[in-house]
């Protein structure tokens, strides 16, 4: 057995405690740098709303029907977010869950999503990127819609 090193809080530390505390301080720092960059909360929610509308009118208009209301989203929960190029620029891939509900519908939706978003050239606004496909085969071309500019107190 390994002694015990003194502490200056008067208590003993193993060696595993000494190895395994800067280790973690690291994987903390180095976890709240990845999450520095999320975009508010605001941002998520007004993109997922976009995102429903979009696909929304775009299936309204395929079946010659007319599109609902705004949709209430809430409760998103982000399990993947990379750094991704965005045409000429640099953007987010976030991917996760989040609750949504149509207008006048009782029923909350626990969806999957995934967004791309790219931020503004001053750093004040977002946009939802959505893939295009690709008009010379070998890159991705994008189509972006400006979110609302977040709201100031």
């Amino acid at each position: 057995m390994l002694p015990l090193l003194p502490s200056p809080l008067g208590r003993s530390l193993s060696p595993a405690t000494l190895v395994l505390a800067p280790l973690l301080a690291l994987l903390l720092l180095l976890g709240g740098c990845t999450r520095g960059a999320q975009p508010p909360r605001s941002v998520l929610l007004d993109a997922l709303s976009l995102q429903i509308q979009l696909t929304q009118g775009a299936i309204a208009r395929a079946l010659d029907l007319e599109a609902g209301g705004l949709p209430e989203v809430s409760r998103v929960r982000i399990e993947q977010q990379d750094a991704v190029a965005i045409g000429e620029a640099r953007g987010l891939h976030l991917s996760g869950r989040f609750d949504w509900r149509l207008p006048g519908d009782a029923i909350q939706v626990d969806s999957p999503f995934e967004l791309y978003l790219q931020r503004g050239a001053r750093g004040e606004s977002w946009r939802l990127a959505r893939p295009s496909g690709s008009s010379d085969g070998s890159s991705q071309d994008w189509i972006t819609d400006p979110l609302p500019l977040p709201r100031r107190a």
